[in-house]
């Protein structure tokens, strides 16, 4: 089966209470994903891509998360070689830990790191921004000299992760504001994630997902043959 042939992927928002969920569902469908809002576990371990979405704090991102039993749901999926995608607090909550205002909260642990508040005179960082994409990055094909839109006080500042023996790096891509550089997006094999909202990013957030989409894999629906 060709590329142009395979069926649209099977995608789910994780429904954990976050509030931009609803414009995330919206852009993936634009960019010809079927999409389900649901907190719903098996319906989460069966798509073919699994976006996390989040805005606010770290620790109540979380706590919101871990309420649906989605920390759980991401590590089954990754442990499986299952896509998964954070968006904004999406990606914070995979490192090690959250600071904020002198409160540590333990995040996903999925990459070792803090999450911490800029130190920019401007705080938050709002609007639209550059990257520094990753040499040979899947997800800013064709958009690594675009703007993207960021909204967030805090971010990873350190990249803690490097080659081991014969697995690769992850690709990092770094943005900075106020002289403060930070972390915009990781591709690590099954798990990618960015700082920015690709769907409030226009044209270039609308082929970043589509990136992303590419690259999933697609299982049959239950009961093909």
């Amino acid at each position: 089966m060709t590329q142009q042939e395979l069926p649209a992927a099977r995608v789910v928002v994780l429904d954990h209470g976050s509030g931009n969920v609803r414009s995330v569902v919206r852009a993936l469908e634009a960019a010809g994903a079927r999409v389900e809002l649901t907190a719903d576990r098996e319906r989460a371990l069966a798509a073919d891509g699994l976006v996390v979405p989040g805005v606010g704090a770290f620790s109540a991102t979380l706590a919101q998360i871990k309420a649906v039993g989605g920390d759980r749901i991401i590590e089954r999926r990754l442990a499986g070689g299952r896509p998964v995608l954070g968006i904004c607090v999406g990606l914070q909550v995979m490192f090690g830990t959250g600071d904020e205002h002198g409160e540590r909260t333990r995040g996903l642990e999925q990459w070792p790191g803090e999450v911490s508040r800029l130190e920019a005179d401007v705080v938050p960082h709002m609007g639209w921004n550059t990257v520094d994409a990753a040499e040979g990055s899947t997800l800013f094909a064709g958009v690594d000299r675009e703007r993207f839109y960021f909204v967030h006080s805090y971010a990873a500042r350190r990249w803690q992760m490097e080659q081991i023996g014969s697995i690769l790096a992850p690709k990092v891509t770094w943005s900075e504001h106020g002289g403060d550089r930070f972390i915009a997006a990781v591709e690590n094999g099954a798990l990618t994630a960015t700082q920015f909202h690709p769907e409030k990013s226009g044209d270039a957030g609308a082929q970043l997902l589509a990136n992303w989409l590419r690259t999933l894999p697609r299982y049959r629906e239950e009961g093909a043959a």
